[in-house]
């Protein structure tokens, strides 16, 4: 089960005579990896490479060094400690010897992945988002249930009818909770999978 950081988490190791310090810290989309980037990164350092993974979404920065040698390995790093919607930034200060291509792999990726090892972890849970629409005499049952299926309700609005709710909830518990949904509104209410290409 993938997981995320429960806060900011830091390593530190100096690798012939070069210092590595990574940074992680759990992010909910590319514009807040982004901003971590730019306010933990080091402006007198030699480099500070990159990677985030958001769910289907990821990208690397290598940051001067060669191509392939930081950002990816950081990112598989990420991905090998089973983390999603996580940023980690490797800052490095070159020491005067050089690693080599396949030294600095395993400096970037090895950091990052000690770091991650020894971060505080929250296990992620697989959501859905489901729009969904109720009379008003319905409302206060259904809502009543809500929690009982760990549903929470991210938007909601009304029409003359009754109110409409985007729902997230977890995967797992949607059978459950659309049929009970369906039973509480004796078939009237509508229950639909949002358009999850439309998400956060």
């Amino acid at each position: 089960m993938p997981s995320t950081l429960s806060g900011l988490a830091t390593y530190q190791e100096d690798i012939k005579k070069s210092r590595f310090i990574a940074l992680a810290d759990k992010v909910d989309n590319p514009a807040q990896a982004l901003a971590f980037f730019a306010e933990h990164g080091v402006t007198d350092a030699t480099h500070n490479c990159w990677a985030y993974r958001i769910g289907s979404e990821y990208r690397f920065n290598d940051d001067g060094e060669p191509g392939g040698t930081a950002g990816r390995p950081i990112l598989q790093a990420i991905d090998g400690q089973q983390c999603d919607r996580v940023a980690v930034l490797v800052v490095r200060w070159f020491g005067g010897i050089k690693l080599g291509p396949g030294g600095l792999i395993r400096a970037y990726g090895g950091v990052a992945a000690q770091c991650l090892r020894l971060a505080q972890k929250i296990e992620l849970v697989d959501e859905l988002r489901v729009e969904c629409h109720c009379r008003f005499g319905d409302m206060a049952i259904v809502q009543s249930r809500l929690a009982t299926h760990g549903a929470r309700v991210a938007q909601e609005s009304f029409d003359t009818e009754g109110v409409r709710w985007l729902l997230v909830l977890p995967r797992q518990n949607e059978a459950a909770m659309a049929e009970q949904f369906v039973n509480l509104t004796r078939g009237q209410g509508l229950w639909r999978p949002a358009d999850e290409e439309s998400g956060d």
